[in-house]
């Protein structure tokens, strides 16, 4: 998603930016760094869900020792913090460090305490991801706003903004979807996830709401900005569009967790035809 916003859009349009090809390389390698760091730790926590949700997968414990796994989320967390001053300082904006270190305390503080909090887990996940779209924007764009350029530079923003919008939502949803795929370990894990507080049915109930909900921004936000550019109409009908009516027809009919697995999957092919769709986008800035 980064790669594609900064060489499929935002040097496209041809706008001033302030990190170099070796620097946004450092960008995204921090980003990646912290993610990994937040999914080893999550995986430290999670070891006796996991054990009835996913024995199979299950790697700390079994491939590696406990040990050996919080070191590597140390070493990764403080590489990708280290990373993230650095970044920071190379644009002139040091407060920007501070996003580096509220994510990776995020990430832990979901894996420790907030993910067996209801909805507050799925949220928060959610809005990281988010995050890590914005972040190329915040990094890359508003450290070179200048009067001659800010039109454009702003435009460019709020498409990332909208982009990132859409990764929260249809993150939202694949989380729920997990708690419902992942719902007896994490009853036995004492959780108090949405389909455990309120029910698998309900629970089901939601995602489709917020599938269907997700689906009417779309549409507004077709009508509202790409009405005027067929080949963009064409594409987000047939591979945003589509899949997201196809995954509110295959949720009511999901009863097992392989079910649960194929819809996350297909949240998760949504979410990459959407930001595929970036490449297109410098026609309708433009």
């Amino acid at each position: 998603m980064q790669v594609f916003i900064k060489y499929g859009f935002f040097e496209a349009l041809h706008i001033p930016l302030a990190l170099t090809d070796l620097q946004f390389a450092l960008l995204v390698v921090a980003t990646v760094f912290i993610a990994a760091a937040g999914n080893i730790i999550n995986d430290c926590f999670d070891i006796p869900i996991d054990l009835i949700n996913k024995p199979s997968k299950v790697i700390i414990g079994k491939r590696i020792s406990e040990t050996t796994a919080n070191r590597l989320y140390f070493t990764l967390t403080i590489l990708g913090v280290g990373i993230g001053f650095y970044l920071a300082n190379v644009v002139g904006k040091p407060t920007f460090a501070s996003l580096f270190v509220i994510i990776a305390a995020l990430l832990y503080f979901y894996s420790s305490t907030l993910k067996g909090v209801f909805l507050i887990g799925n949220i928060l996940v959610s809005v990281l991801v988010a995050l890590s779209v914005l972040i190329v924007g915040i990094f890359d764009v508003l450290p070179v706003l200048n009067p001659n350029d800010k039109v454009l530079q702003l435009k460019a923003m709020q498409v990332v903004f909208h982009y990132a919008t859409f990764a929260f939502l249809l993150n939202l949803i694949r989380e729920i979807v997990k708690d419902i795929q992942d719902i007896n370990g994490d009853k036995n894990g004492g959780l108090q996830t949405i389909p455990i507080v309120i029910g698998r049915t309900r629970a089901t109930y939601i995602i489709f709401g917020l599938a269907a909900f997700t689906i009417c921004c779309v549409v507004l936000y077709m009508y509202t900005y790409l009405y005027s550019t067929q080949a963009m109409v064409i594409y987000f009908l047939f591979l945003v569009m589509a899949p997201l009516l196809y995954f509110c027809v295959k949720s009511f009919s999901a009863e097992r967790p392989k079910d649960y697995a194929f819809l996350s999957l297909l949240l998760k092919g949504i979410l990459c035809t959407g930001m595929i769709s970036m490449l297109l986008y410098k026609h309708v800035v433009l």
